[in-house]
């Protein structure tokens, strides 16, 4: 292990450690109750919520090993450590080399502990669990338990101070799409929308964030999750814009629609039913109520519209803390027909209603919201109709 020389422990870390006390405590006795003696947590959107623990480097193998009776030991690469130091609060690092095979390190780690005669667990469903690890693991543990939800039902509902970590995000988002529709105009191209809109909330406090936006123009707005490639805005097209921001690992996203020149009566008409979407599906977010009725009445005012066959997606999902590939949490809650969790204060969603006629343009409004006492609050301010620009 590297010695220290000046980075203090959890001096970047963005939660006391009081909170991530309280989160182990929680997550202990949440696996305590599915019969788990040790979970190993190798996504990093997890280990983040457990420990504080962030870096552009999980790509390489990192894992909590969390035993439900002791203190957890975190397993990272040498390159990390310091990151780690900065980050957490924890204070057994198990460090390897990049000439070590990371499974077998792991492997040692958690035999040293006394762990392995255990009931172990791992989060099989995140991002950053290749087969090849899984199966190794498993030839040297034996049976390993399946923990995929557990850490994630904990994150459904965030703590006022998330909350308020999300409404920063919100706010650095109002400002990159502000200016990327003020840049919307004749003879602009995606990528001027996109530095604009990036630019700015970075300037404003952003992050790197878990996702690219998704702008285009012209008829490429037609292709769903369409990224920007140099396309020119012409008289009477479209522009679609969404984006997210990022505060310490927590993400607000937003979604607006532009045309320049005169638009389509259909596309007017796709963009009124996404209006009356969206106000439908937030009037139908309340505690108590099941997540599907969000979905369940956005739909509805779409079915009636007859653009049923414009929007075969669900409605929304959970978002705050990512990394790539995504911003929002879709893992851990949707807003789609079948969900039946209730809604409860302090969950928070993005809710971004579109339609389209594919290959030619798409139309979509959203917000990033948190569930209240009473019913919800939208985090974001800028306007939602439609934005139109003389050609």
């Amino acid at each position: 292990m590297q010695k220290n020389t000046g980075v203090r422990q959890g001096s970047e870390s963005a939660f006391p450690k009081a909170e991530y006390d309280a989160r182990v405590a929680r997550a202990k006795t949440a696996l305590a109750a599915a019969g788990i003696d040790v979970l190993i947590a190798t996504g990093p959107e997890n280990i983040f919520y457990l420990t504080g623990q962030q870096t552009p480097g999980y790509y390489t193998f990192q894992a909590l090993v969390l035993p439900v009776d002791g203190e957890p030991v975190f397993v990272l690469r040498q390159l990390e450590y310091f990151n780690f130091i900065a980050n957490t609060f924890i204070g057994d690092a198990e460090v390897y080399t990049d000439g070590d095979e990371p499974v077998s390190f792991l492997v040692d780690v958690i035999n040293k502990k006394g762990l392995a005669s255990k009931r172990v667990a791992i989060d099989k469903r995140g991002w950053f669990l290749p087969i090849a690890v899984y199966e190794a693991l498993a030839a040297k543990l034996g049976k390993i338990g399946d923990a995929a939800g557990i850490i994630e039902r904990l994150r459904a509902v965030k703590s006022p101070a998330e909350v308020e970590k999300i409404a920063t995000a919100a706010r650095y988002v109002d400002a990159g799409m502000r200016a990327g529709l003020a840049a919307v105009k004749a003879g602009a191209t995606d990528n001027d929308l996109v530095s604009a809109m990036m630019g700015t909330a970075i300037s404003a406090g952003s992050e790197y964030v878990g996702m690219e936006p998704l702008c285009s123009v012209g008829k490429r707005t037609g292709v769903p999750h369409g990224t920007w490639r140099r396309g020119k805005l012409g008289a009477d097209q479209p522009a679609f814009l969404e984006m997210a921001a990022c505060h310490d690992r927590y993400h607000a996203a937003l979604m607006r629609s532009a045309w320049v020149g005169k638009a389509p009566q259909e596309a007017l008409d796709m963009e009124k039913a996404c209006q009356e979407a969206l106000a439908a599906s937030l009037d139908a977010l309340k505690p108590g109520r099941p997540c599907e009725a969000s979905h369940l009445a956005c739909q509805a005012v779409i079915d009636k519209a007859g653009y049923t066959d414009n929007f075969k997606k669900r409605t929304g999902y959970s978002i705050g803390i990512s990394f790539a590939p995504d911003w929002g949490e879709g893992g851990v809650l949707s807003l789609y027909t079948g969900v039946k969790t209730e809604l409860q204060p302090g969950m928070t969603f993005h809710i971004p209603p579109a339609l389209r006629i594919y290959g030619e343009f798409t139309v979509g409004v959203s917000e990033t919201v948190v569930i209240t006492d009473t019913g919800y609050r939208v985090l974001g301010s800028v306007p939602r109709p439609l934005l139109r620009v003389n050609a």
